[in-house]
């Protein structure tokens, strides 16, 4: 049995050194991949939520309305409630709180937002679907949520949203509610 002379050579407390050393990088490495991982996190969980309809975030494509057929058998009540954080400065609301639709049709509803403070203030809306089985089935068209909103001091906007149930929507499905909730994207 053959002893290697340069670990004879070493003392205890320089093989620990070493062992540390090799430890703190292993240790780095570990932070590092749990950055990354941490990074790519948040846009894997917004496509897995998109495509699945998880967490109610909804799909906005409109080459689907092309192949969707009416469905004047059944009707569907969608919902609207709206929400804004602290620090926007705003009321938003929707015209009308409930419409009944065709699965199928495609339907315009109106949103009232009112900047009450004395300054521009910008805002951007997040969208969620309740039951999560019935995010995936609504098609939003246009939408005020897909781009950031700018109002003036004391400006009213209103802010349109065109959408239309799929078919594909299960039939036990007979209410959804569509939520906003409007964030502030100043500074």
């Amino acid at each position: 049995m053959e002893i290697d002379a340069n670990k004879t050579d070493l003392s205890a407390t320089e093989l620990r050194s070493a062992a540390n050393k090799r430890l703190g990088y292993k240790m780095i490495w570990v932070v590092v991949a749990a950055l990354l991982f941490a990074f790519a996190l948040v846009p894997i969980y917004d496509v897995l939520c998109t495509m699945t309809g998880l967490n109610g975030k909804t799909k906005s494509t409109v080459s689907e309305l092309n192949n969707t057929k009416v469905d004047e058998t059944r009707w569907v009540t969608v919902q609207f409630t709206t929400s804004t954080m602290p620090g926007l400065g705003w009321n938003f609301y929707p015209k009308q709180s409930s419409i009944k639709v065709h699965p199928g049709k495609v339907e315009t509803v109106l949103f009232e937002a009112k900047n009450i403070t004395n300054e521009v203030v910008a805002g951007r809306a997040v969208p969620s679907v309740t039951p999560g089985v019935a995010a995936a089935h609504l098609k939003k068209l246009a939408c005020f949520c897909f781009e950031r909103q700018a109002l003036n001091p004391g400006e009213t906007k209103l802010l349109p949203l065109r959408f239309f149930v799929s078919p594909d929507i299960p039939a036990d499905v007979k209410e959804m509610t569509l939520s906003y909730a409007f964030f502030s994207v100043d500074k």
